[in-house]
């Protein structure tokens, strides 16, 4: 007996392939409502584009010493000043915004991936599964995320692959959760019910009808968490479990700056701001998102 019977399964339009159809127009139309979206954008592309262009860019070497000229000021020379060593603070920001950037979004990625996983199945399958899984993520939950990636990049080492693991595993829980709960009722629905009953498997079901449906929700988390993971990396680097020096990295950039911030108060500024500038246009960007996607909040054309 033949089962194809692909073309008379009813389903729920996937709001993801909604998004994507019109996703210029919809973004559009979200971020003209949200000017400060717009601002956020241009802030984040241009910390992108710097960091890529970086090497072909910087003005001088990022490590490469130089005591002589050890805590100048800005000057046409070097625009942002020299820190404790010599090196021109303009190159090692530059460098450093690949560090937070690559940081940042592969730990996300990560967390997004396994996050998201977990919520589907255990949302999906429900029952025991539901009940061990969901307390496994209330434990990692009742830990603040610093202070649990500050105990794993001890126990596993200060390079960036331990880094990326220790920030992702933080944000794993808050997917989970965000995965889950809409998944709870996605099952019930009346187009998974006739899926059920036209004898397709759970996996078919729950990745290509159940987990399009949801992805809306996980892509405007990722953009706020990327902001979080962004911080604490920053501050794992502050505390001296960053990336090893010479490396530059932001959060190690403050902490070098505010051991020398009676010599040169530049040496912390700057480096905070681009943490601050950096985190506040994914914030910004993240409320575009949810407006371009949440149809309660969408403008009407």
């Amino acid at each position: 007996m033949s089962e194809d019977t692909g073309a008379a399964i009813p389903q729920r339009p996937s709001e993801l392939t909604s998004l994507l159809r019109l996703s210029g127009q919809a973004l559009r139309r979200a971020f003209a409502s949200n000017l400060t979206t717009w601002i956020g954008t241009a802030f984040f592309g241009t910390i992108v584009l710097l960091a890529l262009l970086a090497p072909l860019i910087v003005p001088f070497d990022p490590i490469e010493q130089d005591i002589v000229s050890r805590l100048q000021p800005p000057d046409m020379e070097h625009w942002l000043g020299t820190d404790y060593y010599g090196r021109d603070t303009l190159s090692r920001l530059l460098v450093g915004a690949r560090y937070s950037l690559v940081i940042g979004l592969t730990s996300i990625v990560l967390a997004v991936v396994i996050g998201t996983l977990i919520g589907l199945f255990a949302g999906y399958f429900g029952g025991r599964l539901d009940i061990v899984v969901m307390q496994a993520m209330d434990v990692v939950l009742a830990f603040p995320a610093l202070i649990l990636g500050l105990i794993l990049v001890a126990m596993l080492g200060a390079t960036v692959t331990n880094i990326v693991i220790a920030i992702a595993f933080t944000a794993i829980p808050p997917f989970a959760r965000i995965a889950r709960a809409p998944v709870i009722a996605l099952r019930e629905r009346e187009f998974v019910q006739a899926e059920r009953a036209l004898g397709f498997s759970d996996m078919r079901i729950m990745f290509r009808h159940v987990l399009p449906n949801i992805l809306p929700d996980i892509l405007v988390m990722a953009s706020l968490w990327m902001a979080t993971a962004v911080r604490t990396e920053a501050s794992l680097a502050f505390i001296g479990l960053g990336i090893a020096p010479p490396t530059p990295t932001w959060g190690g950039m403050v902490r070098e700056g505010f051991e020398n911030i009676l010599d040169s108060y530049s040496l912390a500024l700057f480096p905070s701001l681009a943490v601050l500038v950096l985190v506040l246009s994914l914030n910004l960007i993240g409320d575009g998102l949810r407006d371009a996607i949440d149809p309660k909040l969408k403008v009407e054309a």
